[in-house]
C-alpha cells in the first residue's frame, strides 16, 4: 500500500525515532521516497533537539517539531500534533518506532495510509500494518523496509545519508566564532554517549587532545550541556590548542563537523552526524556492535577493544548481546591518535 506518486501534492510525513544518531540514519528513506517520486513533499516529526538536522538535509521539506514528554503518553501534546498534521493533507504516515504513542498523532489526524512494524497492539492506528521487524538485524533495514511496498526484496545497499552545509552558512560561523583565520588542521572530540560503557574516558580524550596539539593541530570538544565539563578538563590539559565548543544548540555541533578536517567520536548521534557531512571520522566502539550501529557512509577507522573475536563475531548474529561486557576503555589513545594522523595524512594526500 503506497501513495500513488502521481499525486505529489499528498505529501508523506515519516515519524523517526528520537536519537539524534537514527534521525540521521533515515535519510536513507528520505532519498529513497524522493528517488522515486521527487516532486513528492517528505516531512519529518522532530524533537526541538533534533530538527536542525532537517536544514541540511536535502529533500526534507520541513520539520515537525513536537517535543514528546518520556515515559507517558502527554495527550495535549498529541493532540496539537495531530491538529497541525491535518491541516497539512498527508497521504501517508512512515512511523518507524513500535511505540503506541508514535502512532497516535497520525492516527488522529485522519492520515489515510499509516505504515508501521506491528507492536504495542497498534492495530486501530496501523492500517498497513507490517511483519516480520525481528528478521531484520540492522535499523536501517527495518526502517528502509517501510517505504517498500509489502513483501519487497530489500536492496543490496541503500541510499547514503547525507547532510549538506552551504559555504556561506560555513563561513559565517567560523567568523561569529573567531575561527576564520584557523590555519592549523582541525580536529573534533565528541566525548558524549548515551549508555554505559560506551563513552571512552576523558581522561583519555584529554591525553589525545594534549598530543594532537602537539602535533600543531586545532582541537574542537563539541557536545552538549552534559560535556561541558569534559570539555573544560580537555581544554585545560591540552592548553590553548585546544577550544571548548560545547553548547545547547545542535547546529553548532553540525557546523563545527563541517569545518573540521578529522572527527574523533564515541558510537553517538554525532558521530553519524560526522559521517554523512563525509567528514573522515574516527569512531570508538565498546559494548555495541559496529556491523549493527556504524554509520552507512564510509569512516576512516573503527577502533574497538584488542582480543575478543569471537565476541565480535557473534555479534554480527545477536547484536550487542556478545560485545555488552566491552567498554570503551579498552582502546588505547595511541591506537586512536594513530588512526587520526592517519586520517589526517589521508586527507592532505595530493590527489
Amino acid at each position: 500500500m503506497t501513495i500513488d506518486p502521481t499525486q505529489p501534492d499528498r505529501p508523506v510525513l515519516i515519524v523517526p525515532f528520537v536519537w539524534i544518531g537514527d534521525f540521521v540514519r533515515v535519510h536513507s528513506v528520505v532519498r529513497l521516497l524522493k528517488a522515486e517520486a521527487p516532486e513528492r513533499p517528505v516531512d519529518m516529526v522532530s524533537s526541538t533537539l533534533c530538527s536542525p538536522l532537517a536544514d541540511y538535509m536535502p529533500g526534507v521539506r520541513r520539520p515537525i517539531i513536537s517535543d514528546q514528554p518520556r515515559k507517558r503518553l502527554g495527550w495535549a501534546v498529541q493532540q496539537d500534533l495531530a491538529t497541525r498534521l491535518r491541516e497539512t493533507g498527508y497521504g501517508q504516515a512512515l512511523i518507524m518506532s513500535r511505540k503506541w504513542k508514535a502512532a497516535l498523532a497520525p492516527a488522529l489526524a485522519g492520515i489515510p495510509i499509516r505504515t508501521g512494524f506491528a507492536g504495542e497492539a497498534r492495530f486501530g492506528l496501523l492500517n498497513d500494518i507490517r511483519w516480520g521487524e525481528r528478521k531484520l538485524p540492522r535499523m536501517i533495514d527495518q526502517m528502509g523496509a517501510l517505504a517498500l511496498p509489502k513483501g519487497a526484496k530489500l536492496p543490496a545497499e541503500w541510499p547514503l545519508p547525507e547532510l549538506k552545509v552551504a559555504a556561506d552558512e560555513l563561513a559565517r560561523w567560523q567568523e561569529l566564532r573567531g575561527l576564520t583565520d584557523e590555519r592549523r588542521p582541525v580536529v573534533t572530540l565528541s566525548p558524549g554517549a548515551v549508555g554505559a560503557g560506551k563513552a571512552w574516558p576523558p581522561a583519555a580524550y584529554a591525553q589525545l587532545a594534549k598530543a594532537l596539539t602537539a602535533d600543531g593541530a586545532s582541537v574542537w570538544v563539541l557536545g552538549g550541556p552534559a560535556e561541558s565539563e569534559t570539555a573544560r578538563l580537555i581544554a585545560e590539559l591540552a592548553g590553548p590548542g585546544a577550544r571548548d565548543l560545547t553548547g545547547t544548540d545542535l547546529r553548532n555541533a553540525i557546523l563545527a563537523l563541517a569545518a573540521a578536517d578529522v572527527s574523533v567520536t564515541n558510537d553517538s548521534g554525532l558521530m553519524h552526524v560526522s559521517a554523512a557531512l563525509g567528514t573522515p571520522t574516527v569512531a570508538i566502539f565498546g559494548p555495541t556492535s559496529p556491523w549493527h550501529w556504524k554509520p552507512l557512509n564510509p569512516v576512516s577507522a573503527i577502533l574497538e577493544p584488542p582480543g575478543d573475536e569471537d565476541a565480535r563475531l557473534r555479534a554480527r548474529e545477536i547484536g550487542n548481546e556478545a560485545v555488552s561486557h566491552r567498554s570503551t576503555a579498552g582502546v588505547a589513545v595511541d591506537s586512536v591518535l594513530a588512526a587520526v594522523r592517519a586520517a589526517l595524512a589521508e586527507k592532505t594526500k595530493p590527489r
